[in-house]
């Protein structure tokens, strides 16, 4: 009984590093969805070359300096994609979601094959940085000291992102222009660069989360597909433009993901769908969808 248990902690820890790192990369997905009304398909190609930025700006044995360079230069790369993704939509903004979805799979596809051309087909791990390599001891187990830190990072950008959404001006005008961008636009504010903003700091938030992630899955060509997979449920699970939503979703994948595979191995696979079908028959709109007000 107290090996199970044992076991069960470890899991539900590794479910909350998951499910906070899923978040970090979901919010900003669900966000551009629910506001742009675009579905961003090259989310996971961002998490990916995060992941890979890491391994090559500050190698398999980071030090702090290589570690913070990575996360900076995925900042800024993730500005630059956002910016040219939201560029590149702009034209499709009154098209079908197909249109989108073609045009933003197409792009991931260049970029998955870019990256695998750069870095080869070869896993590419990293460890964390100095002093999280080790492991504590919680309630008497041996646990990583960086997925414990990524559990507190990641809660801790839940709170200011919670803060920022619900409680600040801006985060006034971001989900004002989630429920009905054309009124937003009445009272002479350019939605264009609020939608651009987002579509900037969603791309940020893929790019850094790569980095930060690397330890744990590592840079290996199908990562962003896996990614990319977990991140539309978390969106479809919390609701469009939903932080709270992006929040519990990731954090109840993240268990399914971790705790599943622990004690029903054989059915895991079917676990995580098995969730999601539950969820979407009692509401189909997601758990804490954001009103859907005008997107046209």
């Amino acid at each position: 009984m107290a090996d199970w248990l044992d076991v069960g902690l470890i899991a539900v820890l590794n479910g909350l590093a998951i499910g906070l790192l899923l978040f970090v990369v979901a919010v900003g997905l669900s966000l551009v969805f629910g506001m742009m009304d675009v579905l961003n398909l090259a989310h996971g190609a961002l998490f990916l070359a995060g992941a890979y930025l890491a391994w090559y700006v500050a190698g398999e044995r980071p030090t702090w300096t290589g570690w913070l360079g990575a996360l900076a230069v995925a900042a800024v790369a993730g500005v630059l994609a956002g910016g040219g993704l939201s560029l590149l939509t702009e034209p499709l903004a009154r098209r079908s979601h197909l249109d989108q979805a073609l045009l933003l799979l197409g792009v991931a596809l260049v970029v998955g094959e870019l990256l695998s051309a750069a870095f080869g087909d070869d896993v590419r791990a990293v460890n964390p940085p100095p002093g999280l390599t080790g492991t504590v001891l919680v309630a008497g187990n041996a646990y990583p000291t960086y997925r414990l830190v990524l559990i507190g990072l990641g809660a801790a950008l839940a709170l200011a992102l919670h803060v920022l959404i619900e409680r600040t001006p801006l985060g006034a005008l971001v989900r004002a222009t989630v429920a009905d961008r054309e009124m937003v636009a009445a009272v002479g504010v350019d939605t264009r660069l609020v939608r651009a903003g987002v579509f900037v700091a969603g791309s940020v938030l893929a790019t850094t989360a790569g980095v930060l992630g690397s330890p744990i899955y590592n840079a290996r060509p199908g990562l962003d597909a896996t990614i990319l997979i977990l991140a539309l449920v978390v969106v479809v699970l919390g609701g469009l433009g939903s932080v709270r939503g992006a929040l519990v979703a990731a954090l109840l994948i993240g268990q399914i993901e971790s705790t599943g595979r622990v004690l029903f191995s054989e059915l895991a696979s079917f676990l995580l769908f098995g969730a999601l079908a539950v969820v979407l028959a009692l509401r189909p709109r997601g758990l804490f969808a954001a009103p859907l007000g005008n997107r046209s």
